[in-house]
């Protein structure tokens, strides 16, 4: 449960970036707008894993001999693109100037923001764990991160949204490790 936690506020990074420099940028925002916002982040952060489970059940028998090395890569990989896209200008300019205010530039934040979770759900189908209960944390982990982050943001967000990215990237790669050496050690 712990990492399905992590895994969740790891996830969830990426939207509290966008939350935190939100927040930052359009700090006389209703409060709507942040609840909006946090609960459309936190629904697409719950689907994606579902949509990657199916997916990954669908392949399951293809892949079943190699689910750790996959799951260790997929979220090597999610974290790895974690930590270079903090320092990424590209990155920094297209958050800062984003109006979630508007539903277009918000649905596509919220898609943007999810893929890596996607991921995860395939990481959940090749290790045949269930997919409901995961997707609800992350969903409700990645809703009361956001929240706090557009509050977050309007105050003194700006001296922390790097690290939080960088160690939620961190977390990734390392239960894609932790998994990898399960693997290795039960074989």
């Amino acid at each position: 449960m712990i990492s399905i936690v992590l895994i969740g506020l790891s996830l969830s990074i990426d939207a509290l970036a966008v939350s935190i420099s939100t927040g930052i940028s359009i700090k006389n925002s209703e409060r709507f707008y942040s609840v909006r916002a946090a609960l459309f982040f936190g629904i697409f952060q719950f689907g994606m894993p579902v949509i990657g489970w199916y997916l990954g059940t669908t392949f399951r028998s293809y892949i079943e001999k190699y689910d750790a090395w996959i799951a260790f890569i997929l979220l090597a990989c999610i974290g790895g693109k974690m930590i270079i896209e903090t320092y990424s200008k590209k990155g920094d300019d297209e958050r800062s100037t984003t109006d979630i205010r508007n539903l277009l530039p918000l649905t596509m934040l919220a898609i943007a923001t999810s893929i890596d979770a996607l991921a995860v759900g395939i990481s959940f189908s090749v290790l045949k764990q269930g997919i409901w209960i995961p997707a609800a944390i992350i969903g409700g982990v990645t809703f009361a991160v956001c929240l706090a982050g557009f509050e977050f943001g309007k105050k003194l967000g700006h001296l922390f949204e790097k690290k939080a990215q960088v160690v939620g990237g961190l977390v990734l790669i390392g239960i894609g490790i932790k998994i990898l050496i399960e693997d290795l050690i039960g074989s």
